[in-house]
């Protein structure tokens, strides 16, 4: 009987882990979202679907909180921050690239198919450890991600980034712009730094 409890007790916990990992993940997905949203002026299409996927996002944490008070749990504020400080972070790093929207699709193919990943598996504990309600909320969730618009090949928006690199545009950018930014970035960076550590602009 001690050992039928003590495991129940250590599926709830993996359980709990795994949806406020999942919770986190998706406040990095915003971060990275409304970054790359800000971005994305010569691509209407595309925003708009990130737009649609970031509204259904919104949903999926929802979901999560949802389970996560059925079993008298929260999620955690710690990680929810890191996470969406690591997205803002994360999605700098393609701002100079003249294909951003190209890496930022892979980026974003990747990230998707992790919480894919993720979602099977807090599906596959909630069945072992008997949580029956919360399966069809993350199967929802799942199903999202599986049909969502991030996952499907975009030829169009391909097409119209190697156009725009023929012209020279590339991402339609002024030097202005992209000095503008360079010094937007440097300033979130040195924001970010613990202690006061600064980096330099090179």
């Amino acid at each position: 009987m001690a050992d039928t409890l003590d495991r129940t007790d250590l599926v709830q916990h993996v359980f709990v882990v795994g949806l406020r990992n999942a919770h986190a993940v998706e406040h990095q997905a915003l971060a990275l979202m409304d970054r790359q949203i800000d971005h994305l002026s010569h691509y209407p299409e595309v925003a708009q679907r990130l737009k649609a996927h970031r509204a259904e996002t919104e949903g999926q944490i929802e979901r999560l909180e949802e389970i996560l008070h059925s079993l008298d749990e929260k999620a955690s504020a710690v990680k929810d921050t890191a996470l969406g400080l690591v997205g803002n972070l994360a999605a700098l790093g393609h701002v100079f690239a003249p294909d951003e929207i190209l890496k930022n699709s892979f980026a974003n193919f990747a990230f998707e198919n992790f919480e894919v990943a993720s979602y099977k598996s807090l599906i596959t504990v909630g069945e072992t450890g008997g949580f029956g309600n919360a399966i069809p909320l993350l199967q929802r969730t799942l199903d999202e991600e599986l049909h969502g618009t991030v996952l499907r090949r975009e030829p169009a928006r391909d097409h119209a980034q190697i156009s725009r690199t023929k012209s020279g545009r590339g991402n339609g950018e002024s030097l202005t712009g992209r000095r503008r930014r360079q010094a937007q970035k440097v300033r979130l960076v040195q924001a970010c730094q613990p202690f006061g550590n600064r980096v330099e602009r090179r």
